[in-house]
């Protein structure tokens, strides 16, 4: 059977729109994947810009003394050693300043998820009068820099004579006023149905916050948990104010007086990435809590 010329030419045509739709797909599907591709370069060499300080700082706690004095330094050590963290460990109390900085740690992101999260559940459920007075004293007391607390709060340690203990880095971060804060925006998201519920069942109060709100409260604790075990880990002012017997300081402050230890570059190298590697675990085994309960929680950077 032959075609008229007619069928022909309107064949043509119709199947024109076609192929120009089907290039249209292309060419946007191959924009999308270049942009793609321009994305994971841009954040690759971001990451990369990021990490090579630290690859390098491990790197060289890794070499032995003399390959440091070769030019140029090589990326990578030719023979790795840990003779730079033995003598960090000999020739420092780097074992006293651990064992104080993870008990300090422990204690206070313990404290800070317990009080944070009862103080929340009262502020999000509780009845009493002057709650949003009082709250918004609380938010308002964020805006107060540490600076400007932190001679009174000194004073107020010494009369205790909590100098060079313990509880002078522990009582006064008991409580945070963000993890309040935090917990008490979580606790508004959950629905009420679940404690008129559990009172129809007879739960008391205290049942509420144990059997109810505390158990749908874990992403946002573990957030406040990595954010509160970052923050007191890498603490330096207060404990370099308040400790002063060498046994007794915590880390950050113990690798600040290293400057003056006479092992060297490797040493004091090795003495941070000893610092640096518990809040790099803690936050690669906990960093998807961060974001679930920032975004549950309904802060937004």
């Amino acid at each position: 059977m032959s075609c008229t010329p007619d069928q022909t030419i309107s064949g043509a045509q119709s199947s024109h729109p076609a192929a120009s739709a089907a290039s249209r797909v292309v060419r946007l599907d191959l924009a999308h994947r270049s942009l793609l591709l321009l994305g994971y370069v841009a954040l690759f060499l971001f990451a990369a810009m990021f990490l090579l300080p630290f690859f390098y700082m491990v790197s060289i706690a890794l070499r032995p003394d003399m390959e440091l004095l070769t030019f140029p330094i090589a990326i990578i050590p030719e023979h790795p050693a840990l003779g730079a963290f033995v003598d960090l460990f000999a020739g420092t109390a780097m074992t006293h300043w651990l064992i104080n900085s993870f008990f300090v740690t422990i204690v206070v992101t313990l404290l800070q998820v317990l009080t944070s999260s009862m103080a929340g559940f009262a502020f999000a459920r509780g009845e009493f009068p002057g709650k949003e007075v009082i709250f918004w004293i609380l938010m308002s007391a964020i805006m107060i820099p540490f600076t400007v607390t932190m001679i009174p709060l000194y004073i107020l340690i010494a009369r205790l004579h909590w100098i060079d203990t313990f509880y002078a880095l522990i009582i006064p971060a008991a409580a945070s006023i963000f993890g309040t804060f935090l917990c008490r925006q979580f606790i508004l998201t959950i629905p009420r149905t679940y404690d008129e519920a559990a009172i129809i069942d007879g739960c008391s109060v205290w049942g509420l916050y144990r059997r109810i709100h505390l158990p749908l409260m874990t992403p946002v604790l573990a957030t406040l948990s990595v954010l509160t075990f970052l923050g007191t880990w890498n603490d330096f002012l207060w404990p370099l104010l308040v400790l002063q017997s060498n046994t007794m300081k915590t880390i950050t402050v113990g690798l600040a007086t290293m400057l003056t230890f006479e092992g060297g570059v490797a040493v004091r190298m090795a003495g941070a990435t000893v610092t640096f590697t518990p809040t790099l675990v803690v936050f690669i085994l906990l960093q998807r809590y961060v974001i679930r309960g920032f975004v549950l929680s309904g802060v937004k950077g």
